[in-house]
């Protein structure tokens, strides 16, 4: 008869040594302190009688950097996206210290989308496919058990054919906040840029973008997702409960 105490100390060490999915991003605390916060800064402080604009443009752009740099720190590598998110902050920084024509956001703000689509879709000829990264990987999925089934199933190959279906609707979400980006840059952002004015919009500008671009394409992406979650259970044969990450 086994002893209960083994069996559970068996069950926990087990418990222990089983893979554990990446952690989830604090998405609360990260739009807090890189959103909530730094536009406070930028609408609140940018007055010649509190910080001025160069200052507050400064400690505004100070709390998504160092939220970056400390996920760069910790995971020891350079991640693409964090890397495209610290080279925004160091643009918009720059167009506002340096005083560039006030036009440069709504190209910076294009800019930043454009490059991950482009990025997104030319990655489907190397052998890591940017799709992966967003879509199918293990924070998400059980990507060993899918492999297998695939393999087992003879499936690879329709596979790797849906997941280039499914690059081209990830990258058009990225087509579309690239295009929004620069509609709302410039419909908000008409003051001189290194001025108060401009550091308020530009705090207006990021309130606004989350209703007004996130929604849509989050939308796009929530459709892409659950293209792939369909086509791999039709290729697998697997139920969703069977291979989501819980």
């Amino acid at each position: 008869m086994t002893d209960p105490k083994t069996t559970t100390e068996m069950e926990s060490a087990q418990a222990s040594n089983a893979p554990k999915p990446a952690g989830a991003s604090h998405l609360f605390v990260d739009l807090i302190v890189c959103v909530i916060i730094p536009t406070l800064i930028l609408k609140y402080t940018s007055g010649d009688d509190r910080l001025g604009p160069t200052y507050a443009l400064i400690v505004a752009l100070s709390l998504p950097a160092a939220v970056g740099l400390w996920g760069f720190i910790s995971e020891k590598k350079i991640g693409f996206v964090p890397a495209l998110g610290f080279i925004s902050i160091l643009l918009t920084g720059g167009i506002g210290i340096l005083k560039l024509p006030k036009e440069y956001i709504a190209y910076k703000e294009a800019l930043i989308p454009g490059i991950i689509a482009l990025a997104t879709i030319l990655s489907t000829y190397t052998k890591k496919p940017l799709v992966r990264l967003f879509l199918f990987n293990d924070t998400i999925l059980d990507t060993e058990k899918v492999e297998h089934h695939l393999k087992s199933n003879g499936r690879t190959t329709e596979f790797d054919s849906m997941l280039r279906n499914a690059t081209w609707m990830l990258a058009s979400s990225f087509v579309l906040s690239s295009i929004l980006n620069f509609l709302l840059a410039k419909w908000i952002v008409v003051s001189e840029s290194g001025t108060d004015a401009f550091n308020s919009e530009l705090g207006t500008m990021n309130l606004y973008s989350y209703p007004v671009i996130v929604v849509p394409c989050m939308v796009i992406t929530i459709f892409t997702m659950i293209y792939v979650f369909k086509n791999i259970g039709r290729l697998t044969g697997l139920k969703i409960e069977d291979i989501v990450r819980q």
